[in-house]
């Protein structure tokens, strides 16, 4: 099987990948960052009767038609006490924000507009408009209105919208789950004592940090020995757990040791691909286990990290009904970059902020995929296209972001 490019890799991730249709009704007060399930309509009309914008007096518009017009002060309005009266020629009723307005006035005079006399009388010092500085009623939103659409994610603007709308609880698209299956004789767990030949298992940690920053709810199945039978079980109790997606990390080559690709055929996986023209990350594998979708992740800790990011926080966006996380960001290079094979290339890198607004790439000398430290502390990967000419410090260039800076 030929390699392929990135972004037909993901392309045809995100086209075999089938949405969360399940939905969960949960209180408004938890369900933050949550993608709608169902249109929410307005329950009320907002706001429900003529309010006033600004602390002044209601009054009509004509009464105040020349500076220096003089009106009575008959009574107060205040936020959920309005006044009871009617409003007539020649009177005023002091008001304050978010006061209903009382019948018969058509216009507020802010109140550092006009000048009070003594007796219940002020006088104008400005002109107001019929309608100046109040909201109508309904003005936000009718009883009955479609406010927000299915997938509109829950953030404070839309929760505080629909708080107005008096829905205590909201129907949301449930979680994707993922599995995530590590495999490898040679893994320990964190805080065990590795063997001669013996590593301590990480990719699983950032992995699992991504994929529930993407908004997925995760099982961990921890380290699975290179034991067909063993692969095997691991995925039949992700299937029985509903996976939405299941993600593999190591094993995913077709070598005497790396078995998670035939057990994953023998378990009924139609296979699309399993190698991408990229560094790090070639040997990656994408399949369909019935509903469920496959990432096979490569095993090595930063190559897992990048392939994560690229292609599995997209896939739970999608199978999440969520719009996906922009990454990728236009800067120019630190350094000079030296030419580029046939893969697409990610360099780690520091970023910064020149002081003419454009951010600034630093790609560090050690590309290593076996080097973990430098992935953590870089900011971007520089995005190097493959067969890419070598280009001087200060050239564009593009960076798939990791912090921001």
């Amino acid at each position: 099987m030929s390699l392929i490019s990135v972004e037909e890799a993901l392309g045809r991730l995100i086209a075999g990948a089938s949405p969360v249709e399940r939905m969960e009704r949960l209180a408004l007060a938890t369900a933050g960052g949550r993608v709608l399930a169902s249109t929410l309509s307005a329950r009320l009309t907002q706001p429900p009767f003529d309010n006033s914008a600004m602390d002044g007096y209601a009054l009509k518009a004509d009464d105040v038609a020349e500076i220096g017009s003089k009106l009575s002060v008959i009574g107060e309005s205040a936020a959920g006490r309005g006044f009871a009266g009617m409003v007539r020629r020649g009177e005023a009723v002091r008001i304050f924000t978010g006061a209903p307005v009382p019948d018969g006035a058509d216009a507020v005079l802010l109140q550092e507009d006009a000048v009070r006399l003594g007796g219940g009388i002020i006088e104008s010092r400005f002109l107001v408009a019929r309608g100046r500085h109040i909201r109508p009623r309904g003005q936000d939103f009718v009883e009955g209105e479609d406010v927000l659409p299915v997938g509109s994610v829950l953030d404070a603007g839309n929760l505080t919208v629909a708080a107005a709308m008096n829905h205590p609880t909201v129907d949301v698209v449930a979680k994707p789950l993922v599995a995530i299956i590590a495999t490898g004789d040679e893994l320990v767990a964190v805080g065990g004592a590795p063997g001669p030949h013996q590593i301590i298992a990480s990719s699983m940690f950032g992995v699992c940090h991504i994929a529930r920053e993407a908004g997925a709810d995760v099982m961990d199945f921890g380290i699975i020995r290179d034991d067909r039978e063993a692969i095997e079980a691991a995925v039949a109790k992700a299937r029985a757990a509903g996976a939405d997606i299941i993600v593999t990390l190591g094993g995913a080559s077709v070598g005497d040791h790396d078995l998670v690709q035939a057990a994953l055929v023998a378990a009924g996986m139609q296979l699309d691909f399993w190698r991408i023209a990229m560094r790090p990350g070639k040997p990656l594998m994408v399949g369909r286990l019935g509903d469920t979708s496959v990432l096979g992740l490569p095993g090595n800790p930063v190559s897992s990290m990048v392939c994560a990011l690229l292609f599995l926080e997209p896939l739970i966006a999608h199978v999440g009904r969520r719009p996906a996380r922009q990454r990728l960001a236009a800067a120019v290079t630190a350094t000079a970059l030296a030419a580029n094979d046939h893969r697409q290339d990610y360099l780690r890198a520091g970023l910064r902020r020149r002081e003419d607004g454009l951010l600034e790439a630093l790609s560090y000398g050690k590309q290593d995929s076996s080097q973990m430290k430098i992935f953590a502390r870089s900011d971007c990967l520089i995005v190097r296209p493959p067969r890419a000419e070598p280009v001087e410090a200060g050239t564009r260039c593009q960076v798939l972001v990791l912090r921001e800076r």
